[in-house]
């Protein structure tokens, strides 16, 4: 039986200041991040996604460096959204690209060459497993450090810092354990370039770097009283018994007539297991696990697998990726009156990861967005 892809928990981490610095550290598109304005790869053409709605220019909500493991590109994904009231939880209203990258050859080798001494060279590689540069900017906090204080952490558990440091090293190396075909042999795609344009006025949230634990190892670090505060207000609230919802949620398979018979509504049993899921750290801005399974906030339809709909690049089927959580909307922040709300944001992405030879515009995978049914339990 194969094993379950992992789970990795995005968290939000230092504020991002001042511009970044040289001296063998991440390029800025090599950064996973909030807020801010997406960082577009070498080989990409830098261009401002607009609403399919209104017309205006999205925000850019999260970028996720994201290599494949066996894969020679550097990755990243960029999602944005439409500010505008009117538009929150409309499908068109949102974008999600992907850009890949492939460093030549050749140029690596003359670069490691001239800077050996001085930095080490950047490749895919290095945010593989050796890795731990954060690409740091001048004045920001130290992210592991800033990690710490997210989690919740005092000095009695000081002595694992080491591993928090690694665990927050994982999130900019996503080498999952999953071959990717780079070589793009189809030979069209739809251009990005449709609702895309040049402006600069796109609306921008303040950036965060995004560090990261896995879900299974971060379940001891925390107390899980807030968490069962919500569940007990969403109880009194929707007049639901909490303890029926928990056993029904895990029930199985050969419970499933118990749960027929039940008076639990569908949406509440969905959300609570959502709850649930989410209890051991409400602060998780992002999910990640490539070809893993989505969290749905709220029941999705029937034949949600079937919708999904096959990469206009090269037709293969996509695959769950990544989500965006609640506990993002309030994290959001901005200088102006500037929000956008969602219950949850799952992301299906080509399983090939396929990029055309010469490709020079990011190729648009598939979004799911699920409104939030009690947004004010994540405020």
């Amino acid at each position: 039986m194969a094993a379950r892809p992992p789970v990795l928990l995005g968290l939000r981490d230092a504020a991002m200041v001042g511009p970044c610095r040289g001296g063998g550290q991440a390029p800025a598109w090599a950064t996973s991040k909030l807020g801010g304005s997406a960082d577009w790869v070498p080989s990409v053409r830098p261009g401002c996604p607009r609403c399919g709605l209104c017309g205006r220019a999205l925000a850019h909500l999260v970028q996720v460096y994201c290599p494949l493991d066996g894969s020679p590109f550097h990755r990243v994904a960029n999602v944005f959204a439409c500010a505008g009231r009117g538009c929150w939880g409309a499908p068109r209203s949102w974008k999600v690209l992907r850009s890949q990258y492939l460093q030549p050859q050749e140029k690596a080798t003359q670069d490691l060459g001239v800077t050996q001494k001085q930095e080490p060279n950047f490749a895919a590689k290095d945010w593989c497993d050796e890795a731990d540069d954060w690409g740091v900017c001048d004045g920001a906090e130290s992210p592991a450090c800033a990690s710490l204080q997210l989690l919740g952490l005092n000095e009695a558990v000081s002595n694992s810092l080491s591993r928090e440091v690694e665990c927050a090293s994982q999130f900019q190396q996503l080498c999952l354990s999953e071959a990717t075909d780079g070589s793009g042999s189809l030979n069209t795609h739809p251009p990005v370039t449709e609702g895309m344009g040049t402006s600069s006025s796109a609306p921008v949230f303040q950036p965060f770097y995004i560090s990261v634990v896995d879900e299974e190892d971060y379940t001891g670090f925390l107390d899980t009283d807030h968490a069962d505060k919500l569940l007990k207000e969403y109880q009194q609230r929707e007049g639901v018994d909490l303890e029926q919802l928990m056993s029904e949620s895990f029930a199985g398979e050969a419970d499933n007539e118990k749960y027929e018979k039940s008076e639990v509504k569908s949406k509440d049993h969905t959300f609570h297991k959502f709850l649930k899921r989410i209890s051991v750290c409400q602060a998780q801005i992002l999910r990640y696990s490539w070809g893993g399974q989505p969290l749905f906030i709220t029941s999705p339809p029937t034949n949600v697998d079937k919708d999904i709909p096959a990469c206009s690049n090269c037709g293969s089927k996509r695959i769950f990726e990544f989500q965006l959580m609640p506990a993002l909307v309030s994290m959001l922040q901005s200088d102006s009156d500037l929000s956008v709300e969602f219950g949850t944001v799952i992301v299906y992405t080509c399983e090939r990861s396929c990029w055309p030879t010469n490709h020079q515009t990011p190729l648009e995978e598939f979004i799911f967005v699920q409104e939030d049914p009690d947004q004010k339990l994540f405020k």
